[in-house]
This record gives C-alpha cells, structure tokens and sequence, in this order.
C-alpha cells in the first residue's frame, strides 16, 4: 500500500474509532430521581433518554422517599441520585467522603396550609398541631429551626406530627387536617382539591426574613466519589444534559408537565404546570455551590449537627474538579 494511502487510512481510523472510544460515553449510568420538586426538573433528560437522543445511556430508578435513594446510594446500587441537601451532607459523613456534591437543583419549596384564617405569622403556630413531611430531612429541620427562631420550642410550644407526602397531601386534599407544611407541587394538588386550604405561610420568606446565611436549598445531585473518579466523561455529560433539562423545565412548564405525568414524578400534568413556577428549580454546579450551599448547611448544623451528618463536610464535598 502506497505510503500517502496507509497514513490517510491511519487518520481516518483514529478519528471513527478512537476518538469516539476516550470521548463518548461507554456505560450505563445509574441515575436515581425522587419524585416531587427535586425530580421535575429531570423530566426533559428523561424523555431524551427515552428516546435514545441523550448523550449517556440512563438506567432511571424513581423513587418516593429518599431514605430510600440514601440507601440505594450508599449500597452502590446508583451512581448519581437527587438527594436533600442535609441527606447528601449526611451521607458524605457517615461514608467517609464516598460522595461527592455535583449540582444544587431545588431551594426552597416549603409552605404553611390552613384550613382557616388564623394564621398570619409564625407565632400564631404556638400551641397547634402541625402535621409535616420530611422527618429527618430538610423539611423538619427548617420547620424546627424558623420556630425556634421565633421564640417557640418545637418540643414544647408545638405538637408536630410527621406523615409520609402522600398520605399528608390525602389528607389535606380532603380536609382531614387542619394545618400542615408540604412542599410545592403537594401543595399545588391541596391547593387544587381543597378550596377551603389556603397558603398561611411561605417558610422560605420565613427563613430569608431571619437573614441566615446561604440559600435555603432543599434538593441537590450527588455523584458516588469512586464513581466520578472512574467515569468523569459521564458525570461531565450528565450535568450538562441536566442543567439543560431544568432549563427547559422553566421556559416550557406545559410541555414540561406532561413529562412529568408520563414519568411518575408529578400525579397530573395539570397539577405540574400550576407547580413548576412555584419549585424554585435551580441549577448550581462547580465553584458556585459551596459559597450557595455551606451557609445553609452551617445553619443546620449550629442548630442541630445531627442534621447533617455530626460535622460540616469537608472540602472535597463541594469539588467534583480534582477527580476531572
């Protein structure tokens, strides 16, 4: 074969098939999304995924408590998983740094329902019965910590009572509680089915009014370590299919709601595009999320550290960049 002829064939060998292979994604990724606000935003990856037009290959598992996706995690059962923001803190500590924060993906989404008109601010709640979601989570910890801070003692002043989403959404939606604190798209449905509930308290306007520190940020991405260091192209991909999916997510909430019905996250399109406007999807990845998140966590962690875990995370908790 003519020297000129055996190079050019050379070349074009490396750019089919070798530059494919160091550049493209080769596995399957293991992605677990919660249902509810920290999971609509996923919705458009979803659908790619689905189609076969997405530049990883996902292995979805959707999940509606994450103490499950805590445990699907850290059993290596997940590569990357939507977490509450105090569960991957958590997480990382009780693992020894086995994960790594990726992308922050939902502030805050938590409000006060009444049936009634008696609650105008936070002092009103002394004395009631408060039925919640989120014991252990996010949710618990901020309902705690904006009573506390306003003088009551959630171990004496109030009586609060935790239920799963969906039974307290039921029971909400049809009357069977007076006053509970759900997070956005659960209360969109309440809010829907029960024309006598009305929002009495945004939690979020709570928390900013307290001036603490960093951004109230329910939901986030993490990345298993090992697996970051092993599959950096994948995690790379993902978050920019990710942060282009909650992108969509925003500016399309019509289309964007009949996905989230198609996939489980959300009960109805109709309760979705009444709620994408009200979840506060973000999309935070890089240098960006600690000086976003470590605040928050701090808050946390001076009123109770075993929300988070015992201890503030450590430096590597916020750097995907030194496994690149």
């Amino acid at each position: 074969m003519h020297p000129l002829r055996k190079a050019l064939l050379i070349a074009v060998l490396f750019i089919a098939v070798i530059i494919p292979a160091f550049c493209a994604p080769a596995s399957e990724v293991r992605l677990g999304v919660l249902k509810g606000p920290t999971g609509i935003g996923a919705c458009r990856l979803l659908s790619l995924n689905e189609q076969g037009q997405s530049r990883n290959r996902y292995s979805v598992t959707l999940l509606s408590e994450a103490t499950d996706m805590v445990a699907s995690i850290a059993a290596g059962q997940l590569d990357i998983a939507a977490l509450p923001t105090n569960a991957a803190a958590s997480l990382y500590n009780k693992t020894n740094g086995d994960v790594r924060l990726a992308a922050l993906n939902t502030a805050g989404v938590l409000y006060i329902l009444e049936n009634g008109n008696s609650i105008k601010s936070v002092a009103d709640l002394r004395g009631k019965t408060i039925y919640a979601v989120g014991q252990g989570s996010n949710p618990e910890y901020v309902l705690r910590f904006i009573l506390s801070q306003n003088g009551i003692d959630p171990q004496k002043d109030v009586e609060l009572v935790f239920l799963d989403s969906t039974e307290l959404t039921t029971r909400a939606a049809t009357g069977m509680v007076e006053l509970c604190m759900l997070p956005v798209p659960a209360v969109t449905t309440v809010l829907m089915k029960n024309k006598d509930m009305r929002i009495a308290l945004d939690l979020t306007q709570q928390w900013d009014s307290l001036n603490t520190p960093g951004i109230l940020t329910m939901g986030c991405i993490v990345v298993r370590t090992e697996y970051a260091k092993t599959h950096p192209i994948e995690v790379m991909a993902f978050l920019d299919e990710y942060g282009s999916s909650i992108n969509f997510t925003t500016k399309n909430p019509a289309e964007a709601a009949e996905l989230c019905a198609k996939y489980g996250i959300v009960p109805s399109a109709a309760i979705a595009e009444k709620a994408i406007p009200d979840c506060n999807l973000i999309f935070i990845s890089g240098k960006d999320i600690r000086p976003a998140i470590e605040g928050y966590l701090k808050v946390l962690y001076d009123f109770n550290p075993k929300s988070i875990g015992g201890k503030m995370p450590g430096d590597d908790f916020y750097n995907l960049g030194d496994l690149r």
